[in-house]
């Protein structure tokens, strides 16, 4: 731990669920977002992604497919966990460590922010003790040699 500056920050892999759902926006914006901690992503108005724990990831799509079928017949919900990949960087210097990936600012915890992070799209997700970054599954070693390599001081 350094003095006065607070903790290391750690970046490690994570495995989340990621789900998708198509749809016309008015039914997109009536929809009752599913429980089980899932995190709702408004990534354009006809699509959110709902990122949660991949023990509920089954409860989730069929809660969305669900409610969304009532409100739009021609929806899509999938399961596209394995086209994304999750990194999380942690610890009280989580932010200040962020800006040495990108320029975008941090979200606060339960906002997100879409952007580059290590030259490349990713979603930004804010938590309580840090960020979680999610890009296309491709991306996955370039962000972790990235992030290692470009932040200081970092915990693997």
């Amino acid at each position: 731990m350094r003095k006065g500056r607070g903790s290391v920050p750690e970046i490690t892999s994570a495995h989340v669920a990621v789900l998708l759902c198509q749809a016309d926006g008015g039914a997109l914006d009536a929809l009752v977002a599913p429980g089980h901690g899932a995190r709702t992503l408004a990534t354009a108005p006809d699509e959110r992604l709902f990122v949660c724990n991949p023990e509920v990831a089954g409860d989730v799509e069929r809660e969305l497919r669900d409610r969304i079928a009532a409100l739009d017949a021609d929806a899509v919900v999938l399961d596209v966990s394995d086209g994304w990949a999750c990194l999380r960087l942690t610890g009280d210097d989580a932010a200040p460590s962020f800006a040495y990936l990108s320029q975008l600012d941090p979200p606060e915890p339960g906002a997100f922010v879409q952007g580059h992070v290590a030259n490349v799209a990713a979603k930004v997700l804010g938590d309580p003790d840090g960020v979680t970054i999610l890009v296309r599954a491709y991306w996955d070693a370039h962000l972790w040699e990235r992030a290692t390599h470009d932040v200081p001081e970092v915990v693997r």
